[in-house]
């Protein structure tokens, strides 16, 4: 828990300006993460010079999480949250060059099932970033951006469950020998727009994570730097 009236040890401050570089790298490399990859995978002659793209926009989220973990290291529950989030993060790196191969060849079987583990690898990491959100706030002295966190953290594991199980859903309808004629106009429909349907899905959750990162990331500066 940080202090709200007392004075911070320089070992806290330390700590605590390791945690607002990392909630920084955290906000800026969601976005960026995601415009480079979609940049990526909607190229179709790109230099092989463009592969470090990828990785080291979600490099930066994996780094941001890293100097997270200088903050509260007795606390058992936000280190295992941090560390799961890791683990997605480092998955995450792994599996990006595979936007800029299969930007380059997407008809090929493999570079479409590297793909598809790419997206769930990110969506396990923003699900698993909004717990340790949840875990950070709840050590912040602030009470209102706990509720807000708990709220929005609880709606974005809600859509991001959705992503999951809608994909699954259409695979199996899709495998269906007869179905009814308005459920193939909508399986048709989804067909045609499933990535811009998805972009716009994933787009939700990950501007309420941003948001959530900015608003602790501020919290903790009018809580311990600016106490006044």
């Amino acid at each position: 828990m940080i202090p709200s009236h007392a004075a911070p040890s320089a070992e806290l401050l330390r700590s605590l300006g390791r945690l607002v570089r990392g909630l920084s790298a955290i906000f800026w490399g969601l976005p960026v993460s995601l415009f480079v990859c979609v940049k990526m995978a909607m190229t179709e002659w790109a230099r092989p010079f463009y592969l470090l793209g990828p990785i080291i926009s979600t490099a930066s989220i994996l780094y941001g999480l890293h100097l997270l973990g200088g903050f509260q290291k007795q606390e058992r529950i936000w280190i295992h949250a941090l560390d799961r989030a890791k683990f997605a993060a480092l998955a995450t790196v792994g599996l990006s060059p595979f936007v800029f191969w299969w930007g380059q060849m997407p008809g090929e079987t493999f570079f479409q099932y590297a793909i598809g583990v790419f997206l769930l690898s990110g969506l396990l990491l923003i699900f698993n970033l909004n717990l340790v959100l949840r875990r950070l706030a709840a050590m912040l002295p602030d009470e209102t951006l706990r509720h807000e966190t708990n709220l929005f953290g609880a709606v974005n594991h809600v859509l991001l469950m959705g992503m999951l199980i809608v994909p699954l859903a259409y695979g199996i309808l899709q495998r269906m020998p007869s179905l009814p004629s308005f459920l193939i106009t909508t399986l048709v429909f989804l067909e045609n727009a499933r990535f811009a349907i998805l972009l716009l899905f994933f787009l939700i959750p990950l501007a309420m994570t941003m948001t959530l990162t900015w608003k602790i990331k501020e919290a903790v500066f009018t809580s311990v730097f600016q106490p006044d």
